[in-house]
């Protein structure tokens, strides 16, 4: 009960001075600004949102607790587990690549190392989602950070190939997502560069738009600045964790939620990024500019054009995005959530506008929260 009292009083203080935990809210968007602060009741996990046009940040906003333990309230400065909004960050790395002639999106996969799938399949595919390649649940591929020196990639990959040798389905025939297949594109992105994934993606995405590494990165560069991740206590998911995570990422419970320990995914390329809202939102500036210091203009187009399956009809999904419709506004988007986070970011192309969602709980339903909200500033 004293828990519960201290949770409420520091929400009341800190609700008190919202220029600490975000945006004045404008009369404008004074709509916006409530419906967030009840996304976290007294004592609840943080959100992050940001909303930003190819040049500034038109509203950001946080609530809710970085460390609950601890009654640390989550700032624009804190970083969270993206999980799988990496396959995005993916695809640009690939699509750089292809612009400089280094690979080609219908390039054979198999001709760039040996792998138990269709030996048809793409990069494209794998891209698209089309490949075939299966996807098992992926939230035991993680590792401890006090584990990371000595983890090996190649290893466990090794491993999970071994032990998912069957496609899904034959190369291009229909939509599947995977995760397998992502990883496999982080495997070409080194073999092509020869270079590290991370290292490539912080040299080649990061640096280039003055992110520094405390922002957004592959490992937790700052812990201070690094939300704690929650599941909630009375969950479905807290009930299933057992099967579905191993024992030694669970923490203490902290009042109605169980603190999670940080992980580091084991193929970063489909969901290793650790960063905040605000480093996202400032890739989704670039992909939003005339200029993108990220891709020229033919890998941008790529990146937004709708793909096809082997039959030639179309699937929702691009080159990196699935593709989704809000108020007949047709909107780019890539989901990320795991063990502790949940996230979310998008683009709004005819609009010029992106936005991003981050918690640290597991469970939030983001493309129910930033329709409702994005649909304030289309």
């Amino acid at each position: 009960m004293k828990y519960l009292i201290l949770m409420i009083v520091v929400t009341l203080l800190i609700n008190t001075k919202l220029a600490q935990v975000g945006a004045s809210p404008k009369s404008e968007y004074r709509q916006v600004f409530m419906f967030l602060q009840k996304l976290t009741p007294a004592g609840d996990p943080g959100v992050q949102y940001i909303i930003v046009d190819k040049e500034k940040a038109i509203f950001e906003h946080c609530t809710g607790f970085a460390d609950l333990k601890n009654g640390i309230p989550l700032t624009p400065n804190h970083t969270m587990a993206a999980f799988s909004m990496t396959k995005t960050i993916t695809a640009i790395a690939i699509l750089q690549m292809v612009e400089k002639d280094l690979i080609g999106l219908d390039d054979i996969v198999a001709s760039y190392f040996r792998h138990p799938y269709g030996q048809g399949i793409t990069v494209r595919q794998l891209i698209n989602h089309t490949s075939g390649a299966p996807n098992p649940v992926p939230l035991k591929w993680v590792h401890l950070p006090k584990d990371h020196q000595e983890f090996s990639e190649g290893r466990e990959l090794d491993s999970v190939l071994k032990n998912n040798l069957k496609a899904d389905h034959r190369p291009g025939k229909k939509y599947k997502y995977s995760n397998i297949g992502y990883w496999l594109l982080g495997k070409i992105v080194e073999k092509v560069t020869q270079q590290p994934f991370a290292t490539y993606i912080v040299k080649n995405v990061f640096e280039p738009l003055s992110l520094k590494p405390d922002k957004i990165s592959f490992e937790i560069i700052a812990p201070k600045d690094h939300a704690k991740g929650y599941l909630a206590k009375y969950s479905f998911m807290n009930l299933l964790k057992g099967l579905l995570t191993d024992e030694e990422i669970w923490g203490g419970y902290e009042g109605r939620w169980l603190h999670i320990k940080d992980v580091y995914i084991n193929g970063p390329s489909f969901g290793g990024a650790i960063g905040s809202a605000r480093a996202f939102a400032r890739i989704v500036q670039d992909l939003l500019s005339d200029n993108s210091t990220l891709l020229g203009e033919n890998g941008k187009q790529l990146l937004f054009t709708q793909q096809k399956n082997s039959a030639g009809k179309a699937i929702e999904m691009s080159v990196g995005w699935h593709i989704g419709k809000l108020e007949g506004i047709k909107y780019f988007y890539k989901e990320g959530g795991g063990a502790g986070f949940h996230c979310e970011m998008r683009i709004y192309p005819s609009e010029g506008l992106g936005s991003v969602i981050m918690t640290n709980r597991t469970s939030l339903n983001t493309k129910k929260i930033l329709g409702r909200i994005d649909n304030s500033f289309l």
